[in-house]
């Protein structure tokens, strides 16, 4: 079923959330959001927007647990990923960071994930599989490789960290090429109207600046109608 605000959060880009949280706080500080660089597995798809399924993961190493346990985790993991609220992010955390190599968002599973019906995957781990991922699917990660190594599921439906982004079960993220963001509880009911403002604002300077010239005192009376109509 189609929500309104959803529908508006996978319009807009990241930075375009970040603000618009600022407009809704009524401040700056905020700064649940990711930092350094992420790799978008294609950087003109639309925003992902969910509630996260969190996860971590290993692959430089191999597990040393039974087999049949390592089977049973990834069954469980699987199954949490299939349920839950709708729309989910899958945000999945890798453990050997910063000397991540194993590709676990790749052609197989980002399908099987799509099938469950998450709208993506946010990782500080690796992509590969690039150009054979599914549409209406997004990767953000931390990295580009070329092999899964002994990727194996740590455990799951716990609090993670992504890009010193912490992100617990539940919260409500947005990614893009630019990185991701997580979006307080307490702003979600006023997100539309703050975004509304915001490009209210910003279309006062960019309808005086954009293919134009302006002097400075133009500028300075631009500046003092997109500070008054901030506030």
């Amino acid at each position: 079923m189609s929500d309104p605000l959803f529908d508006l959060l996978r319009r807009v880009d990241t930075p375009t959330v970040c603000n618009a949280i600022e407009v809704a706080q009524g401040k700056r500080g905020f700064d649940d959001f990711t930092r350094g660089t992420m790799r978008a597995s294609d950087p003109a798809a639309p925003a992902m927007v969910g509630y996260a399924r969190t996860a971590r993961i290993q692959a430089v190493n191999p597990p040393e647990e039974p087999p049949d346990v390592i089977r049973a985790r990834r069954m469980g993991y699987y199954k949490y990923m299939a349920e839950g609220p709708r729309p989910g992010v899958a945000v999945v955390q890798d453990m050997d960071v910063p000397n991540a190599i194993g590709a676990y968002w790749g052609e197989v599973n980002t399908n099987i994930h799509k099938a469950f019906g998450l709208s993506g995957a946010l990782t500080d781990g690796v992509m590969r599989d690039l150009g054979d991922l599914p549409e209406g699917f997004a990767v953000v990660a931390g990295s580009v490789g070329p092999s899964h190594g002994f990727v194996h599921v740590i455990d799951y439906d716990q609090p993670v960290e992504i890009f010193g982004m912490k992100v617990t079960p539940g919260a409500l993220v947005h990614a893009d090429r630019h990185g991701a963001v997580v979006i307080p509880t307490d702003v979600v009911p006023r997100l539309s109207d703050a975004i509304a403002q915001l490009f209210k604002s910003e279309k006062i300077v960019f309808d005086a600046v954009k293919g134009k010239e302006i002097d400075f005192a133009q500028f300075e009376a631009v500046w003092a109608a997109f500070e008054a109509s901030r506030t």
